[in-house]
């Protein structure tokens, strides 16, 4: 691999170029503030002459732990409003010589298996030669009272650890990284992380969730890879494509893969054309021509995309012509007698679009229903389900989410699941259902389908078994799905192959409804109706600050008061992004501290810029087959019900009622979910929303994100800011169509399992 031996080349930053600086030895007492994207950190340290009075220090402080003895290098300043502080550049760990600073450092949780007691208790044993005992001779620790082998083994192991996980985080600093990713490049390469760093940096992008190619970008520069290589470049343009699936693209048109690649990578345009012909030639991408208009584009696939795509179209076309028909005995019922003894066992007639959704559910093998809120969608599927019970079919119903899964079956009073369950997936993402080992139904109901991406989309029609009934349920005016694709799109798209209903009528109770009222509005480009509703708020207010500061007032004060609503359980802040005042992430600090303070003797574990506690609410940032009974996945969310420091660990209850176990390096996957953003609240019903929109998120405010959040709240909408915002997003229609051709070959018959 081209420049990938030899020594690491000096790094000429600023940093590199500052004078000697001050060096303080401390031992860390406090954060209290890290930021995650920069770094920066503010901390309170003591030091030997500081005695009890804590000082501060400011700078790149993320991957140090509480209870650490550190070398801090930087200088002195004064803040006009803080005093004075120390400014670090730079920082190592150091093992602690004291007694005191020993027990600290051991009783911190830094190492598995010993907690603030124990700790206390193998110092008063060993004294000032407790660490020197683990290093070399911890099978001594059982002379301790309360340490039996067991867990003297898994100190030891856990110390080895620790002490190779600070070669990676030094020789990470070293080229210029965070110390935060280096637990997570341990956990994926153990031994072997510093080889792999050196001499395959990019294999990080691929291999470590959380790590992208910027980062790897800037180790392999550090270690000497060329800027112009051709390693260099074809790892760019895998992150190109990757981010194009980040946007929900299915493939980018050749042109736009070069051109975008090109300003991240800042080569030229015939480097990276050249680069992608080898991509392709090595069928590390898939490139296909096709149509657009009357012309066609050559499309670039990363190869999982492809495949998917092909796949689903292929085993919807098997479905939609297979001969066998599970539910064959609908073709031959009387409607007018099924719809009656339907009436009587319901209590309501159907309106004209769901008695014909309902028996096109009920006799063709893939149907699509679609429509807006209060247009009586979950009382049809209720009466599909109903209707093929009585003929003793086998129904299986499920959702995206587990909120959604629940919501189904209150609705229908049949069991429902997630997509993610009812396939089991397994270990490595694959699934123990599939087109060799089939879903045993009769029909399959998908609520939320607007939120199938993809390759979820193809793992579950691949699952259906020839002769089984499809029904895709969802409203298509929602956000598409967060992963890429548009299937619920595509698939009204092809008019003539997928059969389908889409419902229009409003229903009375449903018209008396702010929240529903205001949604078809706001769907069809009119602004929202604000004065006289019982159910839809807004209050003006134009500063991000301001909005952040009433937003945690409504939530944690007058929600409460006025309507009886829990603000954790009941209560859900949706904002339009993450960054700024107003946005998702400082929102959630904000109101962690009003609903969930820190409270003197309760455990609480600090990671990163985060700090989890018991009872905050949480969500999942990755799809990780390995937790729970059968995974868990992006956007799951739950409470922190337990924190354990002695053991590592925490436990969160997830919407699904299963207590999930995480290892204390296991936090980066888990996010505060106070607020979310509006896409990773789809599939998911609150009993109350809070909409916090600021000018400041311009770009973001779009119809179809608003309508989306107003169409998550089952009761009351809040909508706090600027009037402004609001209206641009009720004026501006929307992101325009993704990159993806699977309404073309269903229509082309292009498709092939």
């Amino acid at each position: 691999m081209s420049g990938a031996c030899g020594t690491i080349p000096a790094m000429t930053t600023p940093e590199a170029q500052r004078p000697p600086g001050t060096v303080l030895e401390a031992v860390l007492e406090r954060i209290t503030y890290a930021n995650e994207e920069t770094g920066y950190t503010i901390a309170r340290v003591a030091t030997e002459r500081s005695g009890t009075e804590l000082l501060t220090v400011v700078g790149p402080l993320l991957g140090a732990q509480v209870g650490e003895s550190l070398r801090l290098t930087g200088r002195w300043g004064s803040h006009p409003r803080y005093g004075r502080q120390f400014e670090v550049w730079s920082y190592t760990t150091v093992l602690p010589a004291t007694v005191q600073g020993i027990q600290r450092y051991l009783g911190s949780g830094l190492i598995k298996g010993i907690g603030p007691k124990m700790a206390e208790r193998i110092v008063d044993h060993f004294g000032t030669d407790t660490l020197e005992i683990i290093e070399t001779a911890p099978e001594r620790l059982v002379e301790v009272p309360g340490l039996g082998p067991k867990r003297t083994k898994m100190i030891g192991v856990a110390w080895e650890e620790q002490k190779i996980i600070k070669e990676v985080m030094i020789f990470l600093q070293g080229v210029g990284v965070s110390t935060s990713i280096a637990v997570r490049i341990f956990k994926q390469y153990g031994d072997a992380s510093i080889t792999i760093v050196k001499n395959e940096p990019y294999r990080l992008a691929d291999d470590v969730w959380g790590i992208g190619f910027k980062t790897a970008d800037t180790i392999a520069q550090a270690v000497g890879i060329p800027h112009d290589s051709p390693e260099r470049v074809k790892a760019g343009l895998r992150y190109t494509l990757s981010q194009g699936a980040d946007d929900g693209h299915c493939y980018l048109p050749a042109p736009n893969l070069i051109a975008d690649a090109v300003k991240i990578l800042q080569v030229p345009a015939e480097l990276v054309a050249s680069c992608l012909e080898e991509l392709v030639a090595e069928e590390g991408v898939v490139r296909e021509e096709l149509p657009a208009g009357d012309n066609t584009i050559p499309a670039i696939y990363l190869v999982p995309f492809h495949r998917a795509e092909l796949s689903l179209a292929g085993s919807l076309r098997a479905l939609l012509t297979s001969s066998h028909d599970r539910l064959g005995v609908f073709h031959d019922v009387d409607w007018d007698v099924a719809l009656e003894w339907l009436r009587g066992r319901t209590g309501a007639d159907l309106a004209a679009e769901q008695s014909q959704a309902v028996r096109l559910a009920l006799t063709e093998k893939v149907a699509v229903l679609t429509g807006g809120p209060g247009c009586g969608k979950s009382f049809t599927v209720r009466s599909v389900v109903t209707l093929a019970r009585a003929k003793k079919a086998k129904v299986i119903l499920a959702a995206p989410t587990g909120r959604a899964a629940k919501r189904l079956a209150e609705l229908t009073g049949h069991e429902a699941t997630t997509v993610h369950r009812l396939l089991q997936l397994r270990p490595g993402g694959e699934a123990t259902f599939d087109r060799d080992n089939p879903l045993d139904a009769d029909l399959v109901v998908v609520d939320e389908a607007s939120m199938l991406d993809l390759l979820l989309a193809n793992k579950l029609v691949k699952a259906v078994a020839p002769g089984t009934h499809l029904l895709f349920v969802g409203d298509v005016d929602q956000l598409p799905s967060v992963g890429a694709g548009e299937v619920l799109r595509d698939l009204l798209a092809a008019e003539d192959e997928i059969p389908r209903v889409r419902l229009t009528h409003i229903f009375r109770q449903a018209q008396e409804s702010g929240v529903v009222t205001n949604a078809h509005r706001v769907n069809t480009g009119l602004p929202p109706v604000l004065e006289g509703m019982k159910d839809f708020f807004l209050f003006p207010c134009e500063e991000p600050e301001e909005i952040a500061a009433l937003t945690v007032d409504v939530v944690a004060n007058r929600i409460p008061r006025k309507f009886g609503l829990n603000s954790r359980r009941d209560v859900q802040v949706l904002a339009p992004m993450h960054r700024g005042a107003a946005g998702a992430g400082n929102l959630n600090t904000v109101l962690q501290e009003a609903l969930t303070p820190s409270r003197e003797g309760m455990p609480e574990r600090r990671y990163g810029g985060r700090v989890f506690r018991v009872g905050d609410k949480v969500t999942q940032l990755r799809n990780n087959y390995d937790k729970g009974a059968a995974g868990v996945f992006n956007g799951t969310v739950g409470m922190v019900v337990d924190v354990k420091p002695d053991d590592h660990k925490l436990i969160v209850r997830t919407d699904e009622d299963e207590d999930v176990e995480y290892s204390f390096d296991e936090l980066d996957e888990l996010a505060h979910a106070y607020a979310v953003s509006i896409h990773r609240s789809q599939g998911s019903e609150y009993p109350a929303v809070v909409i916090p929109l600021a000018t400041s998120a311009w770009m973001m405010l779009q119809r179809n994100l608003l309508y989306t959040a107003i169409t998550r709240a089952k009761k009351l909408v809040v909508i706090i800011g600027s009037r402004r915002a609001l209206a641009q997003a009720v004026r501006t229609r929307g992101a325009g169509r993704r990159h993806t051709s699977l309404t073309h070959r269903l229509r082309q018959g292009a498709g092939r399992s």
